[in-house]
């Protein structure tokens, strides 16, 4: 095994990615009190994704906690490939998340079966923006990658709102992503140029964001004449953004997990 590799575990649906409810004081979900109808909602990670050239990263931390105030996980997974094209990063309530997750492989592969062909990433992002609409996965927010004809970022918000774009950020940590990413960004990224600033992005956002840190998992699809999706798994920030400051590609870092999905 990789030394900067890891195998990451899905963790228990009670459990929130920093997902708080906020009146006066913070509690998980499970506290808050129905006499609050309009609770104010915060969600903790950090996820990012980018397109460049003839490639698209996604990648996200792999903390996992409550109101971002105690640990509860160091493994999570955030980011999750659908089918063999697109990845989904999100921030939220878990339980929700994987939920949602399941819905979203069946639909692409009821898509496939009726009309021969994977989905495209929009399609995919518009059958993530129904989920959310439809009321049944509440306090999430996606960011949804893939490679079509060109590489294709998208990020559906809560009420399942979806926007695209060449690069998107979600999470406690997505102010501070954002500003690195608006620094860095190019429109003819390289792939390796393309995981070192998606890397920088979350690490940036994990120096100042609580609920943000651990590890980080990175999904790199590249196009061309084949598709290759490639998933990476770090145990710390710091292996992550050395590995993808420096190398050239995920080959030799790919997790263990990859092919068993």
């Amino acid at each position: 095994m990789h030394p900067n590799r890891q195998e990451q575990r899905p963790i228990e649906s009670g459990l929130e990615f920093g997902t708080e409810f906020a009146r006066g004081t913070p509690t998980t979900i499970d506290q808050h009190r129905t006499d609050n109808p309009e609770p104010v909602v915060s969600t903790g990670t950090t996820i990012v994704g980018v397109a460049g050239d003839e490639s698209v990263v996604l990648a996200g931390d792999t903390r996992a906690s409550l109101g971002g105030r105690f640990v509860t996980n160091q493994d999570a997974r955030k980011v999750e490939r659908i089918g063999e094209r697109a990845a989904v990063g999100f921030t939220g309530s878990v339980s929700s998340a994987q939920a949602l997750l399941r819905q979203l492989r069946a639909e692409s592969r009821l898509y496939e079966h009726r009309h021969n062909r994977s989905p495209s990433t929009s399609t995919l992002s518009s059958m993530a923006g129904s989920l959310l609409r439809s009321g049944r996965f509440p306090m999430l927010e996606l960011v949804l990658v893939g490679m079509d004809d060109q590489p294709a970022v998208y990020s559906v918000g809560r009420g399942g709102s979806i926007l695209d774009s060449p690069f998107a950020a979600a999470g406690s940590g997505m102010q501070v992503a954002y500003g690195a990413l608006e620094d860095a960004f190019r429109d003819d990224l390289s792939m390796a140029e393309t995981r070192s600033i998606v890397a920088s992005a979350v690490a940036a956002a994990t120096e100042r964001d609580t609920a943000s840190g651990d590890g980080m998992t990175v999904v790199t699809i590249q196009g061309g004449d084949e598709i290759s999706l490639e998933e990476s798994g770090y145990d710390s920030i710091e292996s992550a953004l050395e590995t993808c400051s420096h190398d050239s590609g995920p080959a030799n870092h790919r997790s263990e997990s990859e092919g068993k999905r």
